[in-house]
C-alpha cells in the first residue's frame, strides 16, 4: 500500500519562534498534512528549495533562487510586511501565490486605536499620571479639554485592513466618517457608509484622525507641516500604521504648542532613543509598537497558514491570508518590526 504524497513545506518563521505563531495542535496539523523542514542554514534552504511546494516566511528569493524552486506554489509571509527581498514579478509570472498575514493583526490594531482615541478624548492616562503624582483634578477641573467620540467628525487616512477593522468599532458612536484613500474608488467607500474626501478636507474637518496607511514612495510624510496645520485646534491624531507616513518633527511641534493631541504606537526609530523629545511631551499618549502583536493575533497567523496551505494542496484558492496585489506589492516601503 503506497503512502500518500505529502507536499514539502519549508518553514522559516523568522522573526517569530515557532510557539509564538503555532499552537501545538496547529503545528501537529501542519506536520500531519505536509512534509515540513526547517533549514537552519542558507545551504540547507537551497537544498530543500527545488522540491518545495511552499515557503512559510520571507527569506531572500531573488529570480535566480526562484528559478531553482520549480515546484513552488506559494510564499506565505508571516512577518507582516512585504520586503523587497523577493522577486514578486517572477512569482506572479509563474502563478506562485504570494500571501500576507496582515488580516491577523487588523482587529488587534483596530481595538487599540479605539483605545488611544478614547484616551485622547478624555485624558485618561494623563490624569492617571497626575493622580499618582498627587496632582489630581476633580470633576470639571480635569475635563476642560474633554470631547466625545459620539457624533464626532472622524477622518481615516487609509482604508485597508486596519480601516476595515476599525470601521465597525466606530459605528456605535454614530460619527461622520471621512476617508482619504487614493487606492479606492469613491463608490467602494460610499457602499460602506463612508464619506470619500480629499486629504485636505479629511484633515480640516476632523476632530479625530486615524492614520492607517501603509508606506509607499507616495505616502512617505503624507502628513507634513502643511497638512498637520489643516487640523482644527484641539484635534486628536492616532498613529498606528507606519511612522514614515507622518513628519514626526512637525507633529511633535504641533503637540508642543498645545494645538494637537496624539497617540503614537509606531516610531521612526525603534527602539526609541532615550533622548527622544516625545518622551517629555504631555500632549502625547506613548506606546511601544504594541498595538497588533498580541498572542491571539500571532496564533491566528499559524491557523491561517495551515488552513490556506491545506486549500492550496487541494487545488483550491487560499481563503484566509491576504493575497498580495501584483500592482501594489512592489510599492511598499515597510521596515522589519522588532
Amino acid at each position: 500500500m503506497s503512502v500518500p504524497h505529502k507536499p514539502l513545506v519549508i518553514l522559516r518563521p523568522d522573526p517569530h519562534p515557532l510557539d509564538r505563531i503555532f499552537r501545538p495542535d496547529t503545528l501537529a496539523r501542519l506536520h500531519d498534512r505536509f512534509t515540513v523542514v526547517g533549514p537552519d542554514t542558507e545551504e540547507a534552504f537551497d537544498r530543500a528549495l527545488p522540491g518545495a511546494f511552499a515557503v512559510v516566511g520571507q527569506p531572500d528569493l531573488p529570480a535566480g533562487r526562484l528559478a531553482r524552486a520549480g515546484e513552488l506554489r506559494a510564499l506565505l509571509n508571516i512577518e507582516g510586511n512585504f520586503f523587497p527581498n523577493v522577486d514578486y514579478e517572477e512569482c506572479f509570472r509563474r502563478g506562485i501565490h504570494v500571501l500576507g498575514c496582515g488580516p491577523a493583526y487588523a482587529q488587534a490594531v483596530a481595538e487599540y486605536a479605539l483605545g488611544l482615541a478614547l484616551d485622547l478624548a478624555r485624558g485618561i492616562s494623563r490624569e492617571d499620571r497626575a493622580f499618582r503624582a498627587g496632582r489630581e483634578r476633580y470633576v470639571s477641573d480635569g475635563t476642560a479639554d474633554s470631547v466625545l467620540l459620539r457624533g464626532a467628525d472622524i477622518g481615516l487616512i487609509g482604508f485597508g485592513n486596519l480601516g476595515r477593522g476599525l470601521h465597525p468599532l466606530l459605528a456605535p458612536f454614530r460619527p461622520t466618517l471621512r476617508v482619504y484613500d487614493p487606492w479606492l474608488p469613491p463608490a467602494v467607500l460610499r457602499e460602506q457608509g463612508l464619506v470619500p474626501a480629499p486629504l485636505d478636507e479629511t484633515l480640516a474637518r476632523s476632530t479625530f484622525v486615524f492614520v492607517l496607511a501603509t508606506v509607499t514612495d507616495d505616502s512617505r510624510q503624507l502628513l507634513g507641516e502643511r497638512e498637520l496645520a489643516l487640523l482644527p485646534d484641539g484635534a486628536r491624531l492616532v498613529l498606528v500604521s507606519r511612522a514614515p507616513v507622518v513628519d514626526f518633527p512637525a507633529l511633535l511641534a504641533e503637540v508642543a504648542r498645545g494645538r494637537l493631541l496624539a497617540g503614537i504606537d509606531v516610531w521612526p526609530d525603534e527602539p526609541v532613543p532615550a533622548g527622544e523629545p516625545a518622551r517629555s511631551l504631555e500632549g502625547l499618549v506613548l506606546s511601544a509598537h504594541r498595538a497588533g502583536g498580541i498572542p491571539e493575533a500571532f496564533l491566528t497567523i499559524g491557523d491561517m497558514v495551515v488552513d490556506d496551505l491545506t486549500l492550496l494542496a487541494q487545488g483550491l484558492p487560499p481563503a484566509r491570508m491576504q493575497a498580495a496585489a501584483r500592482e501594489l506589492v512592489g510599492r511598499y516601503r515597510n521596515r522589519p518590526v522588532l
